[in-house]
């Protein structure tokens, strides 16, 4: 979806591989990075050549012994499930999801089940969870390249108790007030990039769902927001917040 995912996780499987000595394998769909072996042996397989789909593959890649396994994508119900089990059985497993924060992306795992499993999945996740980054490419102030915005969620104790009591909708202020421990807001990352005159204020306000957050941000900082006389008058004041994930 051009939010840079796929390079993010060959980056993480390329540093793996060459770090520890692990056996890595990859369902993807199609294998867009090639990777050698070189400290970890990296099997690599492809939806429709090596399986018929990710719950399949999946399945397959467990009765190898990985010691990592990346997800290209997690689509359905079984694919979560067997990722899940997966994780909590010692495994690293990296994955991806269209969403559009890091507690949405919590969400959408725990309600792809019926109502019924959710409590029991609440807890599966809480006790599994590594880390969740939200990513986006935004094109930067000169035009001539994209730089990425990153939400980025460590848990922690109340992190893990949040999610177990069904409480995500507040795990945005932990993020916010964490940042010492590598946590941060999408608002935080849009803020830095345009301090650091990376992007342009308009470019951040396209994307961030939380406006009053991010010109808070930016007021803190000495920067006003921008102006909305260039829109038409009916349009002032209703930019069109998210980013495609």
């Amino acid at each position: 979806t051009g939010s840079g995912k796929s390079t993010t996780l060959a980056t993480m499987i390329d540093s793996i591989n060459e770090s520890r000595s692990l056996h890595i394998v990859t369902i993807e769909d199609p294998i867009e990075f090639l990777h050698q072996h070189k400290t970890s042996v990296v099997n690599q397989r492809e939806i429709g050549a090596d399986a018929k789909g990710f719950a399949e593959a999946l399945r397959g890649a467990l009765r190898q012994d990985p010691d990592v396994i990346l997800v290209g994508e997690m689509r359905d119900l079984e694919t979560i499930s067997t990722a899940l089990t997966a994780a909590e059985t010692g495994h690293l497993v990296l994955a991806t999801l269209h969403t559009q924060s890091a507690p949405s992306t919590i969400d959408r795992v725990i309600d792809v089940f019926p109502s019924a499993q959710q409590g029991q999945v609440r807890m599966q996740l809480a006790a599994s969870l590594q880390g969740v980054v939200t990513q986006t490419l935004l094109p930067t102030s000169d035009g001539r390249r994209r730089v990425p915005a990153l939400e980025v969620l460590l848990p922690d104790d109340a992190v893990r108790n949040l999610v177990r009591q069904g409480k995500t909708e507040q795990i945005y202020s932990i993020m916010q007030t964490n940042t010492t421990r590598g946590m941060q807001t999408m608002e935080q990352s849009l803020a830095e990039l345009v301090l650091s005159r990376q992007i342009t204020r308009d470019t951040a306000f396209g994307v961030t769902s939380r406006r009053e957050e991010f010109e808070a941000l930016l007021a803190r900082s000495g920067i006003a927001p921008p102006s909305d006389e260039h829109l038409p008058e009916a349009l002032r004041g209703l930019r069109v917040a998210g980013a495609a994930q």
